[in-house]
């Protein structure tokens, strides 16, 4: 999951025009810089902005125009400090009355960067109400567009991000704006969205093979159901989405500090037991294989394999402190650099090195049994092995992954929740799983926080009903 440097394919278009994508995927997004060879224009940059200067230069361009598609709720902009460092133009949209030097954009404005590269505005609002899409325009017409979080491959953005008093109204909106950009636009035009590959931004999962208009207008529902149906599909689908959203509009219509990822302090043992021993957010970056075999009392496990950022930004009170634990420096920085896309800037401290290393006595290490979907369905007819008997199944997964199948029985806290609600499990050996193991992990981690006895089932729930395991 880490992506410190990740760049997707870049696409060659009609007229000399090239795209070429950096993709988040720990959070779900993508930014792209639009070039004619000569200079470039950058929508939608993820706060850590030295990736996409490297990427201006492996192309050989000048970014000349920084665009936001919206004022975005699931990461910290790097737009500002983008165009700061470059000398860029910086736009986004007029309605959203940002407090610092910007270009205000509205409705059919263009932003010309050459005889061959023009970004025309289109106003879409339904992800939020003053959403900007940019269409990407050469020598011989639009190409593209930049749909940030308006179209979709294959959904739309969600619509309840400004609050749920606003989602019906924002869906029909949502609605309107992508059969505008599909009325504007022809079957062959590309579509570049900056969420749906993992994002909670998203309404539903993306799907779809290509991101081409005309596949759009054959799977997208935005383009396939009528208003109402529509909206009544997009409200019954929304899910929870991260608490620490709530901070990042706020953050992004300020205008972000400039990033800074000098390492943070060296934690010693004793400073990380003080720390654990006061319940503070102490983060084993490891593989879950790895945290079950050996790990030190209290720690939590997000490792970088999968959605750290997402879920410790989910389950964190805002503005705690927290130190990184990993086996390498580099692990470290990754995290460092991940968790500041979300705000979560300057760690209380960093260690690293195996827990028999970290440990200032060895009574501060622990070990998780682990299990499979076989294990459990053998224990759950009571023959455990080696194993402790389960005296409680717990599904952490969301609501919607509840609701579409579960295991009979199951007590079912998201992972988000787990750590205010953990009082509410009965009594006993807890035996935890989710879609894969991760969050399970995770959800064994918290529940050792307070002194239950986990065994993380690390399997797919999908093996659950094969396995033997009844389902409802």
């Amino acid at each position: 999951m880490t992506d410190t440097a990740t760049r997707q394919a870049e696409e060659a278009l009609a007229g000399g025009l090239t795209v070429s994508t950096v993709a988040t995927s720990s959070l779900g997004d993508r930014s792209y810089l639009a070039a004619d060879g000569a200079v470039a224009a950058v929508i939608d940059p993820q706060r850590d902005v030295d990736r996409v200067i490297a990427e201006a230069g492996r192309m050989g361009v000048r970014i000349a125009a920084v665009l936001e598609t919206h004022v975005h709720n699931d990461y910290v902009s790097g737009g500002l400090e983008l165009a700061r460092l470059t000398g860029a133009e910086y736009g986004m949209a007029e309605a959203d009355h940002a407090p610092f030097a910007h270009r205000p954009l509205r409705d059919g404005d263009v932003v010309e960067l050459s005889g061959h590269l023009r970004l025309r505005a289109i106003a879409t609002p339904g992800h939020t109400f003053h959403h900007l899409s940019y269409v990407l325009e050469g020598d011989t017409g639009p190409v593209g567009v930049f749909t940030g979080g308006s179209l979709l491959l294959g959904t739309t953005g969600r619509t309840d991000l400004l609050g749920s008093e606003h989602s019906r109204e924002l869906a029909r909106q949502q609605h309107a704006s992508a059969r505008k950009l599909a009325d504007l636009l022809p079957d062959g035009s590309q579509v570049w969205p900056t969420h749906g590959f993992g994002s909670f931004c998203s309404a539903t999962q993306a799907s779809g093979d290509t991101a081409d208009l005309g596949e759009q207008r054959r799977i997208n529902p935005a383009l396939t159901l009528a208003e109402e149906e529509f909206v009544e599909q997009t409200l019954s689908g929304l899910d929870a989405y991260p608490a620490y959203y709530a901070h990042m509009g706020v953050r992004n219509t300020r205008g972000p500090e400039p990033l800074d990822l000098r390492p943070p302090a060296t934690a010693t043992p004793e400073d990380l037991r003080q720390r654990l021993d006061a319940g503070e957010w102490v983060v084993d970056l490891r593989q879950r294989k790895a945290y079950a075999a050996s790990h030190l009392a209290g720690i939590v496990s997000l490792g970088l394999d999968g959605p750290m950022t997402t879920w410790l930004g989910w389950m964190i009170d805002w503005g705690a402190p927290v130190t990184l634990v990993g086996e390498t420096g580099e692990q470290v920085a990754t995290a460092q650099r991940e968790l500041a896309r979300i705000g979560i800037d300057a760690p209380a401290g960093a260690a690293t090195g195996q827990p028999a290393e970290l440990a200032a006595a060895p009574d501060q290490l622990r070990d998780t049994p682990t299990a499979t979907f076989e294990d459990l369905a053998a224990a759950l007819r009571g023959r455990t092995g080696e194993l402790p008997a389960p005296d409680v199944v717990l599904d952490v997964r969301t609501q919607n992954e509840f609701d579409a199948s579960h295991i009979e029985g199951a007590v079912h806290i998201p992972l988000y929740a787990l750590r205010d609600r953990r009082a509410e499990l009965p009594q006993g050996t807890v035996w935890v799983h989710c879609g894969s193991g991760y969050r399970a992990t995770a959800a064994a981690s918290v529940l050792e926080q307070a002194g239950r006895s986990a065994v993380i089932v690390d399997d797919r729930f999908d093996a659950a009903g094969p396995s033997g395991v009844p389902l409802a």
